[in-house]
């Protein structure tokens, strides 16, 4: 087995720190991937701290992947050394359900996760990308277009397709007029994303910091949430809404936004229940969904659009010493508007 290098959390809440560790040996079907850069997603933060209660230790977090292949099973057709490449949120899943022939793979129980979870059909952890290299079955590394740069490309992996897939599935386009709920790392990805598909598009903010932003990236609106008065001017204004937020919130509040037939879709995750009244959907046949990452399919779909648009993030890189103060910076909303680890820092 290769050795590999990382940062992992070793307990709930426990800094992250060097850990050494064995990746598998590559197989007929498997991909190596150098790992360049790796984004930091609040959900990292949530799985190093056990928030939802499913963490696995040692945790080796990451799942916005940017690398470079640097060799490939007999078996492997769709790669070669040099190519460059993507590894979202799972590395694996069930190839013979209903779910997986709609490519919906990602709603699968049988979805192995890039980290956190346990390779298949042993008791070994998967270890994500903080780390140097990564082996993945072909069938979920993904290509990225060679116009994007690894760096700001790698959060595409996670904050780009969980805002692309809701947008793509409630059909964000020209004529429709789509609020973003946040203005942060998976925020600001919804803002470009909507735009490019010829959507209206409005940031719903807890204040105007950062305006100018949200208006350069490509809304047409932005309201402040902590003005009551926002929810006056937009009441019943909105088709679809998409929370990117996960810290509990008023969701009645927001879905008082919506026209009648609109839809609220949760993608940001609170740690802890929401309350919903019945009367906040019912008069106006509104739609509370959830909606989580995307098929491998429609990952590489939307890699292909953002490559086409010339989309990426809007990032911060940083070396692997500094995760730490990054996480703290994550929690203080102090980044605009993706933390991106270069691993090249690992030494």
């Amino acid at each position: 087995m290769a050795i590999a290098k990382g940062y992992a959390a070793h307990a709930a809440s426990a800094p992250l720190a060097p850990f050494t560790f064995q990746r598998r040996e590559p197989r007929e079907d498997d991909v190596v991937i150098a790992i360049r850069y790796c984004g930091i997603c609040h959900s990292d933060i949530h799985m190093v701290d056990n928030g939802w209660g499913a963490s696995v230790y040692p945790l080796v977090p990451g799942h916005e992947i940017a690398g470079v292949v640097t060799a490939v099973g007999a078996k492997v057709t769709r790669f070669k050394v040099g190519d460059h490449v993507g590894v979202g949120c799972f590395v694996d899943s069930c190839t013979t359900c209903a779910q997986r022939d709609v490519d919906r793979e990602q709603y699968m129980p049988g979805l192995v996760l890039t980290y956190s979870g346990f390779e298949p059909g042993s008791s070994t952890p998967t270890y994500g990308g903080y780390s140097d290299s990564i082996v993945v079955k072909e069938g979920y590394v993904l290509s990225i277009p060679d116009n994007l740069p690894l760096d700001a490309a790698a959060p595409l992996l996670c904050a780009g397709i969980t805002l692309y897939s809701p947008l793509r599935h409630w059909k964000a386009g020209p004529g429709m007029k789509v609020g973003i709920l946040g203005m942060g790392g998976l925020g600001h990805m919804g803002v470009k994303l909507a735009k490019a598909m010829g959507a209206e598009v409005t940031v719903l903010s807890q204040t105007l910091s950062k305006k100018e932003d949200g208006l350069r990236l490509g809304a047409s609106h932005y309201y402040a949430t902590s003005d009551a008065e926002t929810f006056t001017r937009l009441a019943g204004s909105l088709d679809l809404i998409i929370c990117t937020v996960s810290s509990p919130i008023d969701w009645n509040a927001y879905l008082s936004l919506l026209k009648v037939d609109g839809t609220f879709v949760v993608v940001g995750a609170p740690e802890q229940p929401v309350p919903v009244n019945a009367f906040a959907v019912i008069p106006h046949r509104r739609s509370l969904a959830g909606s989580m990452i995307g098929s491998i399919k429609e990952t590489q779909e939307m890699l292909d659009f953002c490559g086409r648009h010339g989309i990426v993030a809007d990032i911060e890189t940083i070396g692997v010493a500094q995760i730490n103060d990054a996480y703290k910076r994550v929690l203080a909303s102090d980044v605009r508007y993706r933390f991106v680890i270069d691993m090249a820092t690992l030494g």
